[in-house]
């Protein structure tokens, strides 16, 4: 029955398996006999050797043989067991809290034991706290294993040794067959010196050496590389794949705008950048095919993405199709709509607003003329796809902040559309270094907007101690006198927002005592919607001189007389996060300063950071140092990170693999493209739940 099995097999026909197992190892994502190959150690302990007791040193995992010298049960704060060990090179102590009256009737002195476990440090001296052992009254142990024993991630009810054991049999399986199946071509592998599929998977169930165990832990042995490259192709061809199965559905061909692109940019009193003009174009050109548009736009802060996307939006709406613009905040979405209603207002164009705090009675008439094909614009926030928001003819989709949101939440407002897939354009003010778009975002075309409006005088950023908050706090009074406006933002490790808020509290409170005359207000994410949004109108409006706030108001807020911003603590953020943060200030004419204001003792890291954003204000070089100092992760969002789980690759270890990946790709698509949906099914089990987005 054995000999019959194939990888192809669920884990329940392995021997010791069965259905109340194979229901558990479900759990973590082990169905078949192969899903076995690929669940990898996370790392090995080293049992091939006896250690002297004499050579042991603390937080070492070892393997010792020794003679039980004492045992007795002691009773201190806790019942123990404790034995008292001698090898002729030392003495260790080995305590048991849990154990048995035969546990206890086994550990005789005089009797031979071997025990492996980590050594630490106890009240008498080094010991071991419930190590595996065995022991024997006379007669020689088993022979020690010839090679490293791999530590699997597991999950309740499935112990270590099972799980080995159940690997093992798959090994055997694996090496009865011959082998995987290799598709990417082994000569393309050479200039890397990569093993083939199968030999790196023995490899990393068993290492044949300690280096091999280093440079696994370390993640630059070839034969882990070796795995993580088909797994980023395997994503990569996966999302080319879902590209193409979009795209077969068709899209409702959009010609470009004759009148009221043209009439929008004659009343704007400035003309477009360059950049603009460039991915309005590639845009356009993208609406114009009976295919769905599948678009990213990245322009760096106020680089002038929302002008791009009403572009965008006049074109399908002159072909007569509805447009959806997805914000990720409601304070977002209020601004998009400001600015979008009065562009459009002169163009004779219906806009509306819908959020969570709509009225019935607003939200009644927005559907109704959303409903009859009357709104040709919807903006909004998760609303825009809630049940019973129904659209006449929803032709595009514009997503801000793309990384903002799941999968799901995208599929949900595609789905709306009654009339073919709608066209889709993303935006983010995140700039994402090229290797890593290419990677992360194969299924979409990319635009950038690399260019600022002219007029737009670069921020100068200024690094400062908190030591110094005396002088930070008269120079704010100094720039209020002169009419300008001041953000305060407060950051904290802690993800609560109730200790958040009691932070900006205290600050607020502190620059209130310090500054009576000035008009202060208090924003953070303990706020309901409308009080934050009431908030930020009354610091527009200049009803306010100094706004104190949390990181919540990171994205796109747009207060064009606020010239300085003060960031505390600005080393526990990411370069990208305090890059956009920065952005709130310099959105005017006149020369804005960000403070960045740390605290003490700075971290070495913490003054690379710090000396980046001193020193530019290039969001793509800010990104590729982001990049470098804290991982793809910090870059990436939902999408990447949260939806898509890599099982061997890591996205910052195998950076360097990143670039390779698309070339990989299209080579294999071009001469081998019977290959390409074999390597989707070997990685991506579930590869179909992108599908369609």
């Amino acid at each position: 029955m054995q000999n019959a099995l194939t990888l192809s097999d669920g884990v329940a026909k392995l021997k010791g398996a069965g259905p109340k197992l194979a229901e558990k190892l479900a759990n973590i994502g082990l169905n078949s006999i192969g899903d076995l190959l690929f669940h990898l150690p996370y790392k090995y302990q080293d049992r091939t050797r006896i250690m002297p007791i004499g050579s042991l040193r603390l937080g070492m995992a070892v393997v010792i043989e020794a003679e039980i010298r004492a045992a007795q049960v002691t009773f201190g704060k806790r019942r123990s067991l404790l034995c008292r060990l001698q090898d002729g090179t030392g003495l260790l102590t080995i305590r048991l809290f849990h154990f048995s009256k035969a546990q206890q009737n086994h550990l005789k002195t005089g009797y031979r034991i071997r025990c492996y476990g980590e050594v630490r440090m106890g009240p008498t001296g080094l010991e071991m706290v419930h190590p595996e052992y065995q022991v024997k009254e006379e007669g020689d142990f088993p022979p020690l294993d010839n090679r490293l024993t791999p530590l699997y991630p597991t999950t309740d009810g499935i112990a270590q040794i099972r799980l080995r054991n159940l690997i093992e049999q798959a090994i055997e399986i694996l090496n009865r067959q011959g082998g995987l199946s290799e598709w990417v071509p082994p000569q393309w592998l050479t200039p890397w010196a990569m093993p083939s599929l199968s030999e790196a998977l023995r490899t990393l169930h068993h290492p044949a050496s300690s280096d091999d165990t280093v440079a696994l832990l370390e993640g630059d042995h070839p034969a882990q590389q070796r795995l993580a490259l088909e797994e980023l192709l395997a994503h990569h061809l996966s999302l080319q794949a879902l590209r193409q199965a979009v795209q077969a559905t068709g899209a409702h061909p959009v010609p470009p705008s004759r009148k009221l692109a043209p009439a929008l940019l004659t009343q704007l009193p400035f003309s477009l950048t360059g950049a603009q003009q460039r991915v309005c174009q590639e845009i356009s050109a993208d609406l114009a095919k009976p295919l769905p548009m599948l678009r990213l736009v990245q322009g760096d802060v106020g680089a002038g993405k929302t002008l791009v996307a009403l572009m965008a939006a006049l074109q399908a709406i002159e072909s007569g199709l509805q447009v959806a613009l997805m914000a990720p905040t409601e304070l977002l979405a209020e601004q998009h709509f400001l600015n979008m209603q009065a562009w459009c207002e002169p163009l004779n164009i219906c806009v509306d607003l819908l959020l969570g705090k709509t009225s019935k009675k607003e939200r009644d008439g927005i559907l109704d003329r959303l409903d009859t094909g009357k709104t040709a614009l919807l903006i909004g926030t998760h609303a825009l796809f809630q049940k019973g928001v129904d659209y006449a003819n929803l032709g595009l989709v514009i997503i801000d902040e793309q990384h903002r949101f799941g999968v799901q939440q995208r599929l949900a407002l595609k789905e709306k559309a009654n009339n073919g897939t709608p066209h889709q354009l993303t935006m983010t003010a995140t700039p994402i270094p090229r290797t890593l778009a290419m990677t992360a975002f194969a299924d979409m075309d990319i635009s950038i907007i690399d260019e600022l409006p002219p007029g737009r005088t670069p921020v100068v950023t200024t690094v400062i101690s908190q030591d110094r908050r005396d002088a930070v706090i008269r120079r704010v009074d100094a720039a209020c006198e002169d009419g300008k406006q001041i953000y305060w933002v407060c950051t904290l490790i802690e993800e609560s927002e109730e200790l958040q808020a009691e932070a900006a509290e205290a600050t607020a409170n502190r620059l209130a005592e310090a500054l009576p005359h000035r008009r202060i207000g208090l924003l953070h994410g303990k706020l309901k919607p409308a009080d934050k949004s009431r908030l930020m109108q009354s610091f527009k409006a200049h009803e306010l001189d100094i706004l104190v706030a949390t990181t919540v108001i990171e994205v796109g807020v747009d207060v064009p007389n606020a010239s300085v911003m003060i960031i505390e603590n600005p080393e526990r953020l990411g370069l990208a996060q305090l890059h956009q943060l920065r952005g709130r200030v310099g959105r005017g004419t006149t020369e804005s300063y960000c403070l960045l204001m740390f605290g003490t003792p700075l971290s070495e890291q913490g003054k690379q950071r710090l000396e980046v954003m001193r020193s530019t204000n290039d969001g793509f070089v800010i990104a590729e140092e982001d990049l470098k100092l804290r991982g793809p992760g910090e870059v990436l969002g939902t999408r990447q990170t949260g939806a898509i789980g890599f099982r061997v690759a890591d996205m910052e270890r195998d950076q360097h693999l990143l670039a390779l990946i698309p070339e990989l790709a299209q080579r294999l698509t071009t001469e081998y493209p019977s290959h390409a949906q074999p390597i989707i099914e070997r990685w991506l089990s579930q590869a179909d739940r992108f599908a369609q987005v």
